[in-house]
């Protein structure tokens, strides 16, 4: 009863499957053999296929390759025993052959051994002597597969180890960042090749030693040593004061520690060239100290004005008339700056609309020089126009050529001298149209030259103290003419004047001849 309880408590039995039986050949002419050892087999469990020739017995081998064991006669009609052997290896590597004969030799021996038998039985024999060697047989079988299962198992892993590497390493070679991997002795195990043009240092030629001989910053090394004594993750700006350009990098250095024992066994370090973010953020603070500057300036100077004729200091009318001038030449000067700062963040966003047709350059030089007529008498300045009437159009948008052309004249009036002029020529060359804007004004220095397209630059002279700008209509001329696949030239000379020439690329040889409607 309490079996029955413990039973239903339990539920059914699993049984557990039997593990299959080891598979046995015995190739021999001889009936007699055969059966006797086909019957104390199997009485102990094993499968046992019979084959009274070799060529049977391979045939048996072909229909099952997993064979454990194969007992084997030596002297058969037909093929004989070894030549079996060596048949076998080839068809079942793991099988085990043990050899029956009757008429065993040294040289026999020794022979049917090269050929992989692993022991011998001598007619006749006994059951007890029949299972003794295929016990072992099999043993030794069981040693084999398990031998040939560790060995495939081993290549296998070391295959995805390889793999992994290989894997890792292509990750690392493909990283735009440089990769030094260190080991705890402070030796380079392991880098990238973006490590080289960050380290010229490193010589993939060579075999690296200490980290000493090829990490010329010192303080890069200070910190990888850092992070290996400590195990602490760090991050550093280092200052690539070794390389012939300079530079800046950001380096990532973190520990590699063994999980167990809480060891540093080395390090990684990642460095990124930051040389152009520097760069950024240097043109960024010029940015904000010049246009604080050129703010500040005007305003100063207006609210001066403002406090002057508020306190009733002014009482001459043309004074007054004077002070009110200077406020609004200051003011526009703020206006031209703010027009000037959405112009160039415009343009570098790309967000600049344009109406992109074909343009008369002669009809947009007069009306610039229409329009820049009445600022030309206020400073004194003559504007001589000398543009043929049959230039060839060039494409683009007109309010774009209208503020290039307003930018070149502006400046030859604004850098002039008194009774000086400013001349526009224009004239078709190949498959450009040129457009030159020459002044008598002040010039420009040879060192002024080099600077002169970059952004914010303004020459500091005496003579140009007075004049008003933002420094930006050079770069704004610069950046509208190379969009449109053109080139800006400048020639000038201290005291003897400037010639700005553009060249822009027109899509007709010839204006086409106006039709008779045109004409009315």
């Amino acid at each position: 009863m309490a079996s029955d309880a413990l039973d239903d408590h339990h539920g059914p039995s699993e049984e557990v499957p039997a593990p299959p039986a080891d598979k046995l050949l015995v190739v021999d002419d001889e009936s007699g053999i055969r059966k006797g050892c086909e019957r104390v087999l199997r009485a102990r469990g094993h499968e046992v296929f019979l084959a009274e020739t070799a060529e049977r017995g391979l045939e048996i081998l072909a229909e099952h390759p997993d064979m454990d064991v194969a007992l084997v006669d030596l002297r058969m009609p037909g093929m004989g025993g070894l030549e079996f052997l060596q048949h076998a290896r080839t068809a079942v590597p793991e099988m085990v052959s043990v050899v029956i004969t009757a008429y065993a030799t040294l040289e026999t021996a020794v022979e049917a051994t090269r050929r992989d038998a692993f022991d011998f039985l001598t007619k006749p024999f006994t059951p007890d002597q029949l299972t003794s060697v295929v016990d072992k047989a099999l043993g030794r079988a069981r040693l084999i597969r398990e031998r040939n299962r560790l060995r495939a198992e081993r290549e296998m892993r070391l295959l995805e180890l390889a793999t992994e590497q290989s894997r890792l390493r292509t990750i690392i070679n493909c990283m735009a960042d440089a990769v030094l991997v260190c080991n705890a002795e402070h030796h380079l195990v392991l880098y990238n090749p973006a490590a080289l043009r960050v380290l010229p240092g490193l010589n993939p030629g060579k075999p690296v030693a200490r980290l000493a001989e090829v990490l010329e910053p010192p303080e890069l090394l200070h910190t990888i040593e850092e992070t290996g004594a400590t195990g602490k993750r760090l991050s550093k700006e280092i200052e690539m004061v070794h390389r012939r350009e300079g530079g800046w990098a950001l380096a990532n250095v973190a520990p590699v520690v063994d999980e167990t024992s809480g060891r540093v066994l080395g390090s990684v370090t990642v460095l990124r060239d930051i040389t152009e973010l520097k760069k950024v953020d240097q043109v960024k603070a010029q940015f904000v100290n010049m246009v604080a500057h050129e703010l500040r300036s005007p305003l100063a100077a207006v609210d001066s004005y403002l406090s002057i004729m508020q306190q009733g200091l002014v009482e001459d009318p043309d004074k007054r008339r004077e002070v009110l001038c200077r406020s609004r030449d200051r003011l526009r000067a703020l206006l031209d700056l703010v027009s000037d700062l959405l112009d160039v963040s415009r343009m570098e966003a790309g967000t600049v609309r344009r109406e992109i047709a074909a343009q008369s350059l002669d009809e947009i030089i007069r009306e610039v020089a229409e329009l820049m007529g009445p600022y030309a008498a206020e400073k004194g300045v003559t504007i001589h126009v000398d543009v043929p009437p049959n230039l060839p159009p060039v494409e683009g948008d007109r309010e774009e050529f209208v503020r290039l052309f307003t930018n070149l004249v502006s400046n030859g009036i604004k850098y002039n001298v008194d009774n000086g002029t400013v001349t526009i020529t224009a004239r078709h060359e190949g498959h450009f149209v040129e457009v030159a804007v020459s002044d008598t004004g002040v010039g420009i220095s040879e060192d002024g030259l080099k600077r002169l397209f970059g952004e914010f630059f303004r020459e500091k002279r005496p003579e140009t103290r007075y004049a008003t700008g933002t420094g930006l209509g050079l770069s704004i001329v610069k950046r509208i003419v190379e969009f449109y696949h053109g080139h800006v030239d400048v020639r000038s000379e201290l005291n003897q004047g400037s010639t700005f020439t553009v060249s822009l690329p027109c899509k007709y040889e010839t204006r086409p001849p106006a039709s008779p409607e045109a004409h009315g």
